[in-house]
């Protein structure tokens, strides 16, 4: 072979394996830019260990994908020096994923694109009917007319339910504040009624508390955390997730993290799981209403207790009531700090207001009752993502296409 062919051959042989090569890091990159990972090429060069030219070349093809935009004329930054890099950002106008969740008090759809970005949203009833199946009509065919009124093309489908959700079967197995029958098939009625609707990708389901926790670890307040604890309530109960370097612990069969019955209170209240004094009952926003002496309103129990927290904390009932269950759901948070050694620790729902309400007082709490408390201190924090469990729900629909853009909008 002679001198030039030798060097066509390794030209080629080059730009075969960059492609490749660029191809197999598809979707790590876009995972880097959807979890604002990799704001600019130069970050997404380093972060993929790549040379400049495949990290550029990625990132044309998720461009050209419509999934991310890539600035024309980048810019250096003020103050710093050397070669100003391309500004990376997910498509304004891109595919979304369609997101539903359903809740003690209603339902809601919502359009949700890369980034944890909420695009359109369509609230609910507020009597959630004992049949599943028409309740999951009801919310996906308000999820289908936001994609018609916007137009946006659809990767799949999420669901966030207030119940645990068994694997692989699906189903929701102790969905009480729903009045649904235990064991309801969710997955596969949700799927159902997605593809009666005409609504493209594949259909997912998950308890709403371990959607929270991936959304806030991908997006929210949780970004960063190795081991993240997130505790929260819902409309009615307490629920918990686990993230271990960045992936949902759901046990052997998605039943892990069921925080809300851990017992805090021996003489408390009963709980429908057949105990006393479970965060379940001692810590949500139906034991903060009644410990305060105020009657449940037509506004919903989390909205009508956020409220009497945030504005009504002077009233001598009111915080007699915020102290009673702050003391409650330290002395739990206490217990799984020692079982579980969380670098974070993440509060939802009512929680994040009674920890805005007196975060000294929780944190002491927990300081005091756990071992590795006093050592060094685990950081509260409060989850930042409005309607984070939607955010999850739709991260479930989105994981195809992190996982496989090129294959997974191919097929959808």
């Amino acid at each position: 072979m002679n001198g030039k062919a030798a060097t066509r051959g390794e030209a080629h042989l080059s730009t075969r394996t960059r492609l490749e090569r660029g191809r197999t890091a598809l979707g790590p990159a876009l995972e880097l830019v959807h979890t604002g990972r990799a704001p600019t090429r130069a970050v997404l060069t380093a972060e993929l260990g790549v040379t400049r030219a495949t990290a550029g070349a990625v990132a044309a093809e998720l461009e050209a994908l419509g999934l991310i935009s890539v600035d024309a004329k980048p810019s250096a930054a003020a103050g710093s020096q050397g070669r100003p890099s391309h500004r990376l950002s997910v498509a304004g106008d891109g595919p979304v994923a369609l997101a539903a969740q359903v809740h003690a008090d209603g339902f809601r759809a919502a359009l949700v694109g890369l980034g944890g970005r909420i695009v359109a949203t369509a609230p609910g009833c507020e009597t959630i009917d004992a049949d599943p199946a028409q309740v999951l009509g009801s919310v996906i065919e308000a999820g289908a007319q936001l994609l018609r009124e916007t137009g946006r093309r659809c990767v799949g489908a999420g669901l966030a339910v207030p119940s645990a959700v068994a694997e692989p079967e699906g189903t929701a197995l102790n969905p009480l504040h729903l009045a649904w029958p235990a064991g309801a098939q969710v997955r596969e009625i949700f799927a159902n009624c997605v593809r009666d609707a005409g609504i493209g990708g594949p259909a997912f389901t998950g308890n709403d508390v371990n959607l929270a926790a991936l959304a806030e670890h991908r997006h929210g307040a949780g970004r960063g955390a190795r081991d993240l604890l997130c505790v929260a309530t819902g409309h009615r109960g307490v629920g918990g997730a686990l993230v271990l370097d960045g992936r949902l612990h759901t046990g052997s069969s998605g039943l892990a993290l069921e925080v809300g019955h851990l017992t805090v209170h021996p003489e408390g209240r009963p709980c429908h799981c057949g105990s006393r004094g479970c965060l379940d009952v001692e810590t949500d926003p139906m034991a903060f209403l009644a410990a305060a002496g105020v009657e449940p309103s037509p506004e919903g129990l989390l909205v009508q207790a956020r409220r009497l927290v945030a504005e009504e904390h002077a009233d001598p009932a009111v915080r007699t009531a915020i102290e009673a269950l702050i003391d409650r759901l330290g002395l739990g948070l206490a217990g799984l700090v020692n079982i579980l050694n969380p670098d974070r620790i993440i509060l939802g729902g009512l929680h994040r207001a009674l920890l805005e309400a007196d975060p000294e007082r929780l944190r002491a709490v927990v300081a005091d009752r756990s071992l590795w408390g006093r050592s060094g201190g685990v950081p509260i924090l409060a989850c930042t993502l409005d309607h984070n469990s939607l955010v999850g729900a739709a991260e479930l629909a989105w994981q195809p296409v992190l996982d496989d853009p090129l294959g997974a909008l191919v097929q959808a």
